[in-house]
């Protein structure tokens, strides 16, 4: 296993289930309903287990990758939180609004939105930068904690908060911790 590899599959499963809302009768409310909630889920316990596993570890190993607005890895960290929080915001307004509804079809793609942008950054930058600095072994290593993070948050709940990007850049654990539910 390894966290990039496990980190662009599950952009790809991230893909096709917006493709699947966006494709889904617009009738069924019951199941826009349940097929949004499952993607809110994937979403969230995604960018968590990225900030708790993988972007602590891209700070000590990366050195900035392709298009990284100022070149550095904590440019990219940064940006990465930043993401994740609109992200969340565009899922708080869909969880805020009623299903199916003009307001609810408006946040689910500002989340698709802000989903691609953030994907497409990560690809190019923080997980080519990772796979170019750091060995095999921690990658596989963080694969096995932020999947295991992954299942048992999922089967217990998480509660989306967001993250101050620049204090996640200084102090990854003490952000995550000031952070905790």
């Amino acid at each position: 296993m390894d966290i990039t590899e496990i980190i662009l599959d599950q952009h790809d499963q991230q893909r096709r289930l917006f493709a699947q809302l966006e494709e889904w009768p617009k009738d069924d409310i019951e199941g826009l309903s349940a097929l949004w909630r499952r993607l809110a889920i994937f979403l969230e316990t995604h960018a968590e287990g990225e900030e708790r596993f993988f972007y602590p570890r891209l700070l000590t190993k990366g050195t900035g990758a392709a298009d990284a607005d100022d070149g550095t890895v904590d440019g990219e960290v940064e940006d990465a939180i930043k993401d994740h929080n609109k992200i969340r915001d565009a899922v708080r307004r869909a969880d805020a609004a009623k299903v199916g509804s003009s307001e609810w079809w408006q946040a689910v793609t500002d989340a698709d939105v802000a989903n691609s942008d953030h994907m497409g950054e990560e690809e190019r930058q923080d997980l080519r930068d990772f796979r170019a600095n750091a060995d095999f072994q921690l990658r596989h290593d963080i694969a096995v904690d932020f999947l295991r993070f992954e299942a048992m948050t999922a089967a217990e709940g998480i509660k989306p908060v967001d993250k101050d990007a620049d204090e996640y850049v200084e102090d990854p654990k003490a952000e995550l911790k000031r952070t905790e539910g």
